[in-house]
This record gives C-alpha cells, sequence and structure tokens, in this order.
C-alpha cells in the first residue's frame, strides 16, 4: 500500500515511517522543505514538499497515493491562535479536499485527547464529551469536525481518528515530556516540589504505541472506517508514580514537598512574564500547567484494543527508560 504521511519528518512522523517501511509499505514523506529529513533519508522513502500554510504542493503530492496519514499540525500549547487555525484547522481542510480530488480512499486524522481536556470522571472514552482547556485542543476537535463532515464511504473517501494522548519516546526533542523528563533528571526548580495531592492522573504513551496504533487503521479499513479512537498506555498513573519512576531512572530522590495550587500559581506568574518578555518557552513555567497537573486526564483504550487489536507494549516504566537512555547517550540529560 502506497501511504502520503504529513509531518512525516516529525517525531511521531519519523516512527511511523519507519514502521509502515518495515511492515512493506511504500511510503510518500509529504515534508517542508525546511524539514530535517536524516531519518526518512536512511529509509530511502519518497519525498514530497508541501507547506499547509501556503497550501504549496497540494494536491500533486498526493498522486499515486492509498492512503493519507496526516499527522503534521501546529504544536505547542502556548501559540498564537492565528496559526492554529492557519495550520491545524485550515491545512486540514487544505488536505482533506486535495484527497478527495486525488480519489484517495482512506484519510486517517491525528488528533488528540487534548481534545477532551481534563476527565471528571475517569477515564474518559470516545464518547466522552469533549471539553478542550488549550487552543491547540480545541484547534484539532474544530478539525475532526472537518474530517467527519467531509469524508464518507459514499463519496469514496472513509476516515478514522485517532487520539493519542501525550507522547514521549526517543527523539523526542521539542514537547511536553520532553521538557518534563529532562527537567526532573536536571532537578530543574519546578520538579523539586508537586503541585497538590500528587494524585491526580495524567497518561502518556510511548511513540512506538502509537506507530503500531496508525498502523492498524491503515491495514484494517473495514474496521477503522468512520470510527474514532483513543491511543494510549494500559493504564493512567498518579504525578506521584511518575515522579517515582523518574527518580528511579535518574538516580534522585522524588520530591515530598507538596505545595497548594494557588502558591504554586503565584510562585509560576512572575516566571511566565520574564520568559515571556525574554522570547522563552517552557511548558513548565506557566500557571495554566499548574491548573492541568492539577486535574486528571485518564483514558480509556478499550475501543482500539477489542476492534483493531491495539495492544500496548511499553508501559510508563518500560517507555521512559528507553527514553532517558536516548536523552543521555545524545547528550540531553
Amino acid at each position: 500500500m502506497k501511504v502520503a504521511v504529513t509531518g512525516a519528518a516529525g517525531f511521531l512522523g519519523g516512527h511511523l515511517s519507519e514502521a509502515l517501511v518495515e511492515r512493506g509499505h511504500d511510503v510518500v514523506a509529504l515534508v517542508r522543505r525546511s524539514s530535517d529529513l536524516s531519518v526518512l533519508s536512511r529509509l530511502g522513502v519518497e519525498l514530497r514538499y508541501i507547506d499547509l500554510g501556503t497550501g504549496e504542493g497540494l494536491p500533486e503530492s498526493l498522486s499515486g497515493a492509498d492512503v493519507v496519514v496526516h499527522l503534521a499540525a501546529y504544536y505547542t500549547f502556548h501559540g498564537k491562535w492565528e496559526l492554529y487555525k492557519k495550520i491545524n484547522i485550515d491545512g486540514t481542510k487544505a488536505m482533506v479536499e486535495a484527497a478527495k480530488r486525488k480519489g484517495i480512499r482512506h484519510f486517517i486524522y491525528c488528533s488528540t485527547t487534548e481534545v477532551i481536556g481534563p476527565v471528571k470522571d475517569p477515564p474518559a472514552d470516545e464518547l466522552t464529551t469533549p471539553n478542550p482547556q488549550y487552543p491547540y485542543g480545541k484547534s484539532k476537535l474544530i478539525a475532526e469536525g472537518i474530517v467527519r463532515d467531509s469524508c464518507s464511504v459514499k463519496d469514496g473517501m472513509s476516515f478514522t481518528i485517532l487520539r493519542p494522548s501525550g507522547i514521549y519516546g526517543p527523539r523526542n526533542v521539542d514537547d511536553v515530556s520532553y521538557w518534563t523528563i529532562t527537567s526532573f533528571a536536571k532537578n530543574s526548580l519546578p520538579t523539586r516540589f508537586i503541585v497538590g495531592s500528587g494524585r491526580n492522573l495524567i497518561q502518556f504513551v510511548h511513540v512506538k504505541d502509537v506507530a503500531q496504533g496508525f498502523l492498524l487503521a491503515i491495514e484494517k479499513p473495514e474496521i477503522s472506517a468512520g470510527k474514532t479512537y483513543i491511543i494510549s498506555d494500559e493504564r493512567a498513573y498518579t504525578y506521584e508514580e511518575v515522579y517515582s519512576i523518574l527518580s528511579e531512572l535518574s538516580n534522585r530522590e522524588p520530591p515530598k514537598i507538596h505545595v497548594p495550587k494557588w502558591i504554586s500559581a503565584a510562585l509560576i506568574l512572575p516566571v511566565e512574564v520574564l520568559n515571556m518578555i525574554a522570547g522563552k518557552e517552557s511548558f513548565l513555567y506557566h500557571v495554566s500547567t499548574v491548573r492541568s497537573v492539577t486535574q486528571d486526564r485518564a483514558y480509556s483504550i478499550g475501543k482500539a484494543k477489542s476492534e483493531l487489536g491495539y495492544l500496548p507494549k511499553h508501559d510508563l516504566r518500560t517507555g521512559l527508560r528507553d527514553t532517558v537512555d536516548w536523552y543521555v547517550k545524545n547528550g540531553y540529560i
């Protein structure tokens, strides 16, 4: 099968391209001209250049493809709405329209569990009413609607939407999990105490397990067509559990001091303001992050398991060991 992958040069895109090649699929990597192509060059996949912001390369880039996997996005939790709209919303619409014009049979969209937002009665599933808290999640929810409204089997192009939770793993060097893991290993100030009780839930997923989810959706279109699936680890973890695992792997004591949410927010606010003035960005230094870590983000993967046969192979301890080893080897910690 010939699979066109937008964002193929990114963190998830590189791992998915590797998995597709291993499975014998032909990969058409849709990338920007400024992309780091080191992983894709080793794979020997076909490169085609696109720009979601300008529409460059669409729909010509999709010629000959059977399936489109749309991963490319403006991914940050503290960005500009005009860019979320331009890339995540309008860019997705342009990709869907280009795919339909080129006769693509299956359009697979990478969304996120952030479209669900904080979970009041964990775990959430695919039927949980979306309530995204960040503009990133809001833009992805709108894009989901575009995909659903624009694709149907009767029109010749089915869709599947996958919602991974927070993705981590080797080669991730600019993401929430990256900042969390490396900051913890370096004993950075925000990781020396626990905001709130530490018993709120968070759920991550190893990048190779996410790639497995996409492979299953691609290779089982008769099942995945018209469906939405959460792709994550088997279970959520409390923040105390996450810190305990990271402590083992980083050879440092876990944080033991609990700080109330309002005090944490008051301490973080001036740092957030100074970072804004200096043009610096770190997910850890935002008042909204204080709110986030005192909410539950836990999800059920029951639907993906029962319908697609999805089975994550990395629990958090195994996956984090793999990730920390890569960060050490490559000088990030």
